[in-house]
């Protein structure tokens, strides 16, 4: 199955291009959330964001930016998200590695909210030791005791 990012980047599908330099392209989505909304899409062909090298992933991120800044002025938008899914159960439906910048305005029934997990402050700590990369961990927090109303819910 042949990628159809790549057949855009390629000039062999069309697209409503608005941005396009040696490593990247933007494009309106055509199936939009927003008015405005635009995939900015790395030339070469990576899966993911595991799948890019880091240079080619900051030239990616700057045309990102560029991309916001141009619909904040022009479409009088100061909000907007940026999204970027890896994965079918994260949401990636194309193979491709590419970036969401979806501007947001007053009452347009968007929600990327992400729901919300409760988590134990032992489970925090775990986790925090699992990911740590390089910072000196505190010691784990000593549970408190839980309130009347805390043990109800």
């Amino acid at each position: 199955m042949e990628c159809i990012f790549c057949k855009i980047v390629d000039n062999t599908l069309p697209s409503r291009k608005i941005y396009e330099d040696d490593d990247n392209v933007a494009i309106l989505d055509i199936n939009p959330a927003s008015p405005g909304h635009v995939l900015v899409i790395p030339k070469k062909h990576k899966m993911d964001i595991f799948d890019i090298e880091g240079l080619d992933l900051r030239r990616t991120i700057e045309v990102v930016k560029l991309i916001a800044e141009k619909l904040k002025k022009e479409l009088n938008t100061p909000n907007m998200n940026i999204i970027q899914n890896n994965g079918r159960i994260a949401g990636q439906i194309v193979d491709h590695l590419h970036i969401h910048v979806v501007p947001r305005f007053p009452n347009d029934n968007i929600d990327f909210r992400i729901p919300r997990y409760e988590m134990g402050q032992d489970q925090f700590y775990e986790i925090q030791k699992k990911l740590n990369i390089n910072s000196k961990l505190p010691d784990p927090p000593t549970p408190s005791p839980k309130t009347e109303t805390e043990e109800k819910k």
